[in-house]
Formats: structure tokens, sequence, C-alpha cells
């Protein structure tokens, strides 16, 4: 029994070498910290000033970790070989596992016994780390699951398929229902989110949409409000997701004032930061990154308070709106306000003197976190026109 136990806690310990030794570990471990941190910051957004240098530094010793299994297995052969056999050896033992659960009563007492021996012997060499001795064993024992196998060793191509349709299955739901990647790809929402920024997009909490149809049979979490940043499809260019803030809800009467917001006659205060803030931008056409300044605004919408840009030199409009929102729709408008197609500017459409709403089956999620830059600046931009990847937007909040 005592030996017993020493054999199961070496295959326990060998288990584990070979769970950190694989590449997709460091990147699984470190879903298991982002994801609470998603919800932590949705929850809270004020807990991203400390949560996120943590979340970054523990990143940073991920992708260290990613690196040196990457060196590992290029500078130590004998341990990659090693690595590489017990691998082959888990999945052979697997493989016996599975063919005796699925069709065991199909296979002879002594033919069972047979495999289990050498499957013991087996995984005895496996833990004992001997690739020589491994690779006979595991060589033997392929041979032997081959001559008194056979056929049963291949897996039913319905089986094959169910596998696969689960996981296809599995992805899109994800996708369709709880978290989507979203791309930037334009600066009509500079400076809370830059040209390059990746984001998380949360699916769920409008309720599960059904695409094509435009539809939300019901609410899970609450409808959109007024501050959030809302990926949609776009109602006059079905080929197009856009990303813009929702402004007005349903009732309200929007207008902007010499470029002050008010929403149902109320004043949304904003404070000047900046009478010159440089910005990056990216024209279509360009291809390259245009420098540009405009003045940078702390708005508070709601009570929320978020950045807007404008251009310099004057007020582009003295007056714009009155704007109705009408019922299951919102008003949306870009953070930077002289360089968005959005609502006021039939969002992109053919009329840009035309308002435009987003009914709420358009909407796709709720932006959340930033969770890859690559945009102006940045690490190793001098070596990409000038495109880096921007460090200090890692596991922003969008908000």
């Amino acid at each position: 029994m005592a030996n017993d136990d020493l054999f199961r806690t070496q295959s326990r310990r060998v288990y584990w070498i070979q769970a950190v030794q694989g590449l997709w570990t460091p990147v699984t471990v470190f879903l298991f910290v982002l994801i609470p941190y998603i919800i932590l910051v949705e929850l809270k957004t004020d807990a991203y000033h400390w949560a996120q240098p943590l979340v970054k530094a523990f990143g940073l010793l991920m992708v260290l970790w990613f690196v040196g299994l990457l060196i590992a297995r290029f500078a130590l052969p004998k341990v990659s070989k090693l690595r590489r056999l017990r691998h082959d050896a888990r999945e052979l033992l697997d493989e016996l596992e599975g063919v005796l659960r699925r069709r065991g009563k199909s296979i002879s007492p002594e033919v069972r016994a047979q495999l289990l021996e050498g499957a013991e012997k087996l995984d005895a060499a496996r833990v004992q780390g001997d690739s020589a001795a491994l690779e006979r064993e595991l060589i033997a024992f392929n041979e032997a699951m081959q001559k008194r196998l056979g056929s049963l060793r291949k897996q039913h191509p319905a089986l094959i398929a169910r596998d696969l349709v689960v996981w296809i299955f599995f992805a899109l739901m994800v996708r369709a229902v709880l978290i989507e990647p979203y791309k930037i790809p334009s600066g009509s929402m500079i400076p809370t989110l830059a040209i390059g920024d990746q984001i998380f997009v949360n699916k769920f909490i409008y309720g599960v949409r059904i695409p094509y149809l435009n539809k939300v049979p019901f609410v899970i979490g609450r409808v959109p409000k007024r501050g959030d940043v809302v990926v949609f499809n776009n109602p006059v260019n079905p080929e197009l997701d856009f990303i813009k803030r929702v402004v007005g809800i349903p009732g309200d009467h929007v207008e902007i004032r010499n470029e002050v917001v008010f929403i149902n006659g109320v004043e949304q205060t904003r404070e000047l930061l900046s009478a010159d803030e440089t910005v990056w931008d990216y024209p279509t056409g360009l291809d390259r990154w245009v420098e540009d300044h405009r003045r940078l605004y702390r708005e508070t919408l709601d009570g929320l308070p978020h950045p807007v840009l404008q251009q310099p030199g004057g007020v582009r409009a003295p007056h714009e709106g009155e704007y109705i929102v009408p019922e299951a729709q919102v008003f949306v408008m870009g953070d930077n306000r002289d360089n968005s197609s959005d609502s006021r500017m039939d969002l992109g459409g053919p009329d840009r003197g035309q308002v435009a709403y987003v009914p709420y089956g358009h909407i796709k999620g709720k932006a959340m976190i930033i969770w890859l830059s690559l945009s102006h600046g940045g690490v190793l931009g001098n070596l990409f026109g000038g495109t880096g990847l921007r460090t200090d937007r890692l596991f922003l909040p969008v908000r």
C-alpha cells in the first residue's frame, strides 16, 4: 500500500510537471485572473486603480513564463524530448481508457488484463523519467494496442463529428451570448478608445440578441443607459459595426448648444482640461499616423464623467437638435465630437443632415475593458510606422 501511495504521488507530480511545461498553461492561468478582474471593474469601476497594475504585472509574469518555455524547448532538447514522450504516453493511456469505457464489453478478460499490465509498465516508465526506457515502453505498448484492439482504436466518425459540433457550438455560444472581441477601427471615440485598441464586449448585459433579425426577445440585466459605450450593428449600413456612447435614451430630448449637451433641458456640465491636446489619428486612405490637436474636456453625463474632444478655434455649430429619442432606441455620439459619424450625422449614411437612432435590437453589447492596444507609440513603435504595444492602456475599463 505504501508503494502504491508513493506511485500515485509521483504520478501526480509528473502530471503537474507536464502541466507547468505546457505552452497553453500560462494563457489558461492568466484567463483565470482576467475574468475576475473584468467582473470586478464592471461592478466597481474605481477598483481598476489598484487592480490594473496587479493584473499587468501578473500578465508580464505569464509572458515571461511562456517565453521561457519556448526557449527551454530549443535550449534543452533532452528535457523537451522527455516532455514529448510523457505527453504521448499520457495520450496513449487516455486512449486505452476511452476504448475500455466505450467498448469494454467486447474485449476479452485476457486481452483486457494484458493491456492493463502494459499500461502499468508504460505509466511507471513515464513516472521514472528515463527517456530511453519510456520510448521503448511507448513503442511496445502502441504495438500491443494495435495488435489486440485493431479497429477498436479507430474513433467512430460520428463521435468525431459530435465532438467537433460541441466545440463549434460552445465557441459560437460564447461569442453570441457572453463575450465578443472588437477592434477599434477609427478615431471617433478618442480619447476614450484609441485606434487599434482591442476590447471585450459584454453581450449578456442587455439580453440575448438574435443576429440578422436584430431582435432582443427579453432583457437579462438591463437596457442601455446614458453613458454606456456600446457596439452596434449600424442600422443605416448593416455591413458595418460602430462603437459610440449612449447620450439619449427613450423619451429624452437631446440638444447640443455651443457644443454643450442638454438632456431634457438639463445641462450636462463639462470642464476644460487642455486647450491644446495632442491626438493621433489614422485617416482612411493615408496609411499613416497623423498628429492633430483638440480641446480636451471632462464631460459629466448623467453624473458620470468621461473625456470628450472638440476642434479648436471656435464652435462648429451653435445649435444641434432638438432630438427626441423614440421608444426602444438610443441616441449615440462619439467622444471625438467633431470627428464622429454618429446619430447627428445619419450614422455615416447618405443624408448627413438627418438624425439616425440605434434600435435596441441592433446593439451587440457594452464595451468592458481594453485587453490589447496596438496604437500609436508604445513598445516597438519605431519599427512599425509608429504602431506599438501601448502597455499603459492594457486592461483599462471602458467608461
